[in-house]
């Protein structure tokens, strides 16, 4: 079948596609954003791709508007006469009149440590990893106008290890988006495909997580901060604190000790740092022992006896309902 094949994205992840993509069959259109679009809507991991696929050869529209709401951008996808498009990189819905226009569909990918319709929403790999999950489920499913609410066409299940961290979960999840693609793409191509629609459990939703929501919360267990850091690591922005009125971004910690009596430390408020090495490393203390801090950002040499300051009314509560899901879109 001579389709007509579509990416909407604009992430790095995107381009991981795109060439995936290339490998395999090519692509026809590209849909994205511009820098200046992603900076008003704080995507992360951002990439402008413009030049990646004049390098390939790929149509490329620029959307004026992330939601796709602009009638210019539905004329414009109108006229592309799509057959299929995946969705990859692009956190926002896709308006019915514009899914309508897709001959076979648009397909997309979500997941969450308890698999659909459990951890529909925002930074599903990010809660996954401060919820302290074990396994991760990447589905691949066609787009409705609702929030991951689509059939499911196929699934792929990857541990979450201990060690990692917001970005070593993308490169999982980018591989495995990647292998969903590549075996499912002949039966989309042949409309040969079979979708199975979500469970009828009651869905939860995870929060949006903004980069103020990183504000690391002294009061916290040493394990809880050691999970918080990991899960806002680059691409994201980084956990962060404050010394001496200054903004100080953790971007890798670990566990150094659990027992802080061993080092004569006992006693020792929550975030004050303990001892700096000449390698710019160093140990703060925490609930519960202690943490090295081994790549961080600040505007000067950090020393012991300084003390990590997070004002807990900046620090956002994120509700739960009594069972300890999150229930509500927010």
């Amino acid at each position: 079948m001579n389709a007509k094949i579509a990416i909407f994205g604009c992430k790095q992840t995107t381009r991981f596609m795109l060439e995936a993509l290339l490998a395999q069959r090519g692509v026809q259109q590209l849909i994205t954003i511009s820098p200046e679009l992603a900076a008003k809507n704080d995507v992360a991991d951002y990439e402008d791709l413009r030049a990646f696929a004049e390098a390939h050869g790929i149509p490329c529209y620029v959307a004026r508007s992330y939601a796709l709401k602009e009638p210019e951008d539905v004329e414009a996808i109108r006229s592309m006469q799509l057959d299929l498009a995946f969705v990859i990189g692009w956190q926002r819905l896709i308006p019915a009149n514009v899914l309508d226009l897709i001959r076979i569909g648009a397909f997309g990918m979500h997941g969450s440590a308890e698999n659909l319709p459990k951890g529909r929403g925002r930074s599903p790999m990010n809660w996954s990893i401060l919820e302290g999950r074990t396994e991760f489920y990447t589905n691949l499913f066609r787009y409705d106008p609702g929030v991951d609410s689509g059939a499911v066409l196929d699934t792929f299940r990857f541990t979450i290890r201990p060690e990692d961290t917001a970005e070593t979960m993308h490169f999982k999840n980018a591989l495995a988006m990647k292998r969903l693609i590549i075996k499912n793409l002949p039966a989309l191509l042949e409309r040969q495909f079979r979708l199975a629609p979500q469970s009828d459990e009651t869905p939860t939703f995870y929060p949006k997580r903004n980069p103020e929501d990183s504000l690391i919360d002294w009061r916290a267990d040493l394990e809880d901060i050691e999970r918080f850091i990991r899960a806002v690591a680059p691409p994201f922005n980084g956990a962060f604190t404050y010394v001496r009125g200054e903004k100080i971004t953790i971007h890798r910690a670990s566990i150094f000790e659990t027992d802080a009596i061993a080092y004569g430390q006992s006693g020792r408020a929550p975030g004050t740092v303990l001892e700096t090495f000449p390698n710019g490393k160093w140990l703060v203390c925490c609930r519960g022992g202690i943490l090295l801090v081994h790549a961080h950002e600040a505007p000067f040499p950090l020393k012991p006896g300084d003390l990590c300051v997070s004002p807990p009314e900046q620090i956002r509560a994120f509700p739960r309902n009594a069972k300890g899901f999150y229930d509500v879109e927010a």
